[in-house]
């Protein structure tokens, strides 16, 4: 496996290049162009300075999280073909620096969703937390209310100026059920895929955070069996997973281990995280380690290594640690020991097998 670890851009993360070069093992950086407006297509000045950048310190960009889909190729609106177009253009400029995975997801209004972003663990460390009464009976204007008083870091899918929308983006998902999401997703892959595979850039579509609908919008990547409608959807290789244990294992239905196997060959990129769900429906971000959550990581890893996984995976969010002020789930201390956690499992498996 190849390790990278996410980066929000210079002057937009506390995390300078040359601390993450320092983390064991770790080759490059998940990023994306955090002040471009979603639809708009990137342009090659701003790629190639993070690129530049990022080789400064001895790193790869060969993944990019996110290239965002606009909500009108969500929505099916006539203006989806102007924006897919920009998608198109973006992945070209994207080819010539040589990215080779564009972790996506096809959300509607909301990227990921939880209750609270700094809730405490019993260690004094605070972490991201799903309080399922809370969001179920709470206006989403008072959850954006709440997330977007966090003014010093940008958060991933809660772009200001989108959520200013938020009443017109409801109205908008009024009459869109999951077969209409299907059938945009459908659409979109359909336009994009023969340029990614131009491109040589895999897709790799993100879970649903959490895997259920969350007030009233349409989820389509869940579980098992829509993993599957998704990779028949349209039957390209180009068209892949960025499989995320802490967005799939909040349903403990989800047998993570075998969806590794089962769909490893189309899994380009992989976060691994953990969590610890309770019984009323609530969640909560921990350690990487499997004792300290409800997702069994050794499992996880241990799938991985069966498939001699060679794409690319990285920490996903972790606790907020020793007085670390940072942006909600992406601290370095905690994500850098998941790194060692991760290669701890790893390593001791490549032992076992002979090969170290």
């Amino acid at each position: 496996m190849k390790m990278v670890f996410r980066w929000f851009g210079e002057g937009n993360d506390h995390v300078p290049l040359s601390y993450i070069k320092q983390i064991p093992g770790t080759t490059g950086i998940v990023w994306g162009l955090h002040d471009i407006e979603v639809g708009e297509k990137w342009p090659l000045d701003k790629i190639l300075k993070v690129k530049n950048k990022a080789e400064q310190n001895g790193l790869n960009i060969d993944v990019v999280e996110s290239v965002n889909v606009h909500e009108d190729i969500k929505l099916g609106r006539p203006t989806r073909d102007h924006y897919i177009e920009n998608y198109k253009e973006t992945l070209k400029e994207l080819s010539k620096v040589g990215v080779k995975v564009i972790c996506y997801n096809f959300m509607p209004v909301f990227d990921w969703i939880r209750s609270d972003l700094f809730k405490k663990l019993e260690d004094g460390s605070t972490a991201l937390f799903y309080e399922k009464s809370k969001i179920e009976n709470m206006d989403p204007t008072e959850l954006v209310n709440d997330f977007l008083k966090n003014d010093e870091f940008t958060l991933p899918g809660w772009e200001p100026d989108r959520l200013g929308k938020l009443s017109e983006l409801f109205d908008a998902y009024q009459g869109i059920n999951e077969e209409d999401l299907w059938d945009n997703l459908k659409y979109f892959l359909e336009k994009i895929l023969p340029i990614a595979e131009e491109c040589d850039i895999k897709m790799a579509i993100h879970p649903d955070d959490p895997p259920w609908s969350v007030f009233g919008l349409p989820r389509i990547i869940t579980n098992r069996q829509s993993i599957r409608k998704l990779l028949n959807l349209v039957d390209n290789p180009y068209n892949g997973i960025s499989f995320c244990s802490g967005s799939l294992g909040a349903n403990e239905s989800n047998d993570l281990p075998a969806m590794v196997k089962e769909f490893g060959d189309r899994i380009y990129f992989a976060h691994i995280r953990n969590i610890k769900r309770y019984k009323n429906g609530d969640f909560i971000e921990t350690s990487h380690r499997t004792s300290d959550g409800s997702i069994d990581i050794y499992e996880i890893v241990q799938a991985y290594h069966e498939i001699d996984y060679k794409w690319y995976v990285r920490p996903d969010h972790g606790r907020h640690i020793w007085e670390e002020e940072s942006r909600p789930g992406y601290g370095l201390y905690d994500r850098a020991l998941g790194i060692m956690y991760l290669w701890g499992i790893w390593d001791s498996l490549e032992r076992i097998k002979g090969d170290v």
